[in-house]
């Protein structure tokens, strides 16, 4: 019988083969990819439980043979050596050390292989390779996100290992590439709530969430706003024990999701909003909900990259994985809003939330026919007119771009802050049109009133040649 492999870090690496870990950094380094992997499976033929090593040669592997062969193919068995999975098994099952540097060298030539995936994930599984086996079908959900069923099986992996908000992570990934997936779409549910109870504390301790809440009986459930937050956890903590007896009580579940939209758990809120909606036949209140949570976990998530980005500012992987991240969501706000606009095409709210999708995606040609729509609804009138005249300043035409501004002054009578952002734009309108005067005129109204808005006080003063 093979000795037990046990995964170790870096750190415990013998000092021979931290050599020629290090030479594989370098190699990479100096991108000499098909030389690193070659370190990296020496590295591994002596100390298979270094996972960094396996990760790295599949890096490097990815970046030389993955090119022609990125999505794997879960369905064959024979590779291009001629050796098959059940060549391999058998590899594996006499000597398992040897068995697994055979699948590295087929790893190697086809690196995001489902089929080889997961006869790693299920060597890893046997000799307790824990986040071995995690790689091995992490690297299957970045390489071919298309093997669902690989999918399921590492969020059924990291359900076993009591990491719910993974497994909700990866059941999100299955949804995106087939929504009709009734499975994930309930696996992400169950696992959204599992991985709440556990940030809230409440994960086997129910009942002191029960006493605690039992304690405040003179406070009325009903009024959220009145409560403090650890009166909302108390309540939450119950709420999620009902939920466990019955995962169908909409009124439950709206109480859930209300409750973490108050604590400003956006991808919890949009779970239970979104189970809600299910239950209760449509309920398209619901939906704007859910819908809405996801995009201020959306707006959260580029925040988090953007604060990233001020601190290493020539990280230029992480700009483009922030304009690629703004792209793919403002794509799909421009999908939800026109779905919507499509079941409800009468609707002025439905058209405005279109217009403003496709403004900020920058189809301002596309924008502008549902914005001229929406202008019949008294209460948007004036944001659809602000975009208006965004969007025809945009396209260069900025005497339309006025008189949509215009138009938005003459409904606005205080000087609150709508009406200054409209003045603002006109000045800027204004400025472009090189009507100096006019811009002026804009900005004093605001520097009169509000001296800190924006950079009005430095354009007014410049202007005076203070």
């Amino acid at each position: 019988m093979s000795e037990p492999i046990v995964e170790i870090p870096e750190g415990q690496l013998p000092q021979n083969v931290r050599t020629l870990w290090l030479k594989s950094l370098s190699a990479v380094e100096l991108q000499n990819y098909s030389y690193a992997v070659s370190l990296c499976q020496a590295i591994l033929k002596d100390v298979p439980g270094f996972v960094e090593a396996r990760k790295l040669a599949r890096h490097c592997a990815v970046k030389t043979a993955g090119a022609g062969k990125k999505k794997g193919n879960a369905m064959t068995q024979i590779f291009s050596s001629g050796v098959s999975v059940s060549r391999l098994q058998g590899q594996i099952k006499k000597d398992v050390k040897a068995g697994l540097m055979a699948l590295e060298k087929e790893l190697e030539k086809d690196p995001n292989s489902g089929t080889l995936n997961d006869l790693l994930f299920d060597t890893a599984i046997q000799q307790n390779m824990s986040e071995t086996a995690t790689f091995a079908l992490e690297t299957v959900r970045k390489g071919a996100p298309e093997n669902t069923k690989l999918l399921h099986k590492l969020a059924s992996h990291y359900l076993a290992r009591d990491m719910p908000q993974e497994a909700a992570g990866v059941y999100k990934d299955i949804i995106k590439q087939d929504p009709t997936d009734i499975d994930a779409v309930k696996g992400e549910k169950d696992s959204t709530a599992r991985a709440s109870m556990k940030k809230g504390g409440w994960e086997g301790g129910f009942e002191d969430s029960k006493k605690d809440a039992e304690g405040d009986k003179e406070q009325d459930d009903s009024d959220r706003a009145g409560m403090t937050r650890d009166q909302k956890k108390a309540k939450l903590g119950k709420l999620m024990e009902q939920y466990q007896a019955d995962q169908n009580n909409i009124g439950v579940v709206k109480e859930i999701a209300e409750l973490y939209e108050d604590f400003g758990y956006w991808p919890d809120a949009h779970v239970f909003y979104s189970w809600a909606y299910q239950l209760s036949h449509k309920d398209v209140t619901l939906k704007n909900k859910a819908e809405k949570m996801k995009n201020k976990d959306a707006e959260e998530q580029i925040k988090k990259l953007e604060e990233q980005l001020v601190n290493d500012p020539g990280n230029e992987e992480l700009a483009a994985e922030i304009l690629s991240y703004k792209q793919a969501r403002s794509a799909e706000s421009v999908k939800e809003a026109q779905v919507r606009v499509d079941q409800n095409p009468t609707d002025p709210q439905l058209r405005f939330d279109l217009g403003l999708a496709l403004y900020n995606s920058g189809d301002y040609n596309g924008a502008i026919p549902h914005l001229q729509q929406a202008k019949r609804n008294p209460h948007i009138r004036t944001r659809v007119l602000l975009t208006l005249g965004r969007s025809f300043d945009a396209k260069g035409m900025f005497d339309i771009a006025k008189s949509q501004l215009e138009e938005a002054i003459e409904d606005l009578h205080s000087m609150d802050g709508t009406k200054k952002e409209v003045l603002y734009e006109m000045g800027l309108i204004y400025t472009k049109m090189g009507d100096k005067e006019g811009a002026l005129g804009c900005f004093k109204q605001i520097y009169e009133v509000d001296y800190g808005y924006r950079d009005v006080a430095q354009r007014v003063e410049d202007a005076y040649g203070s």
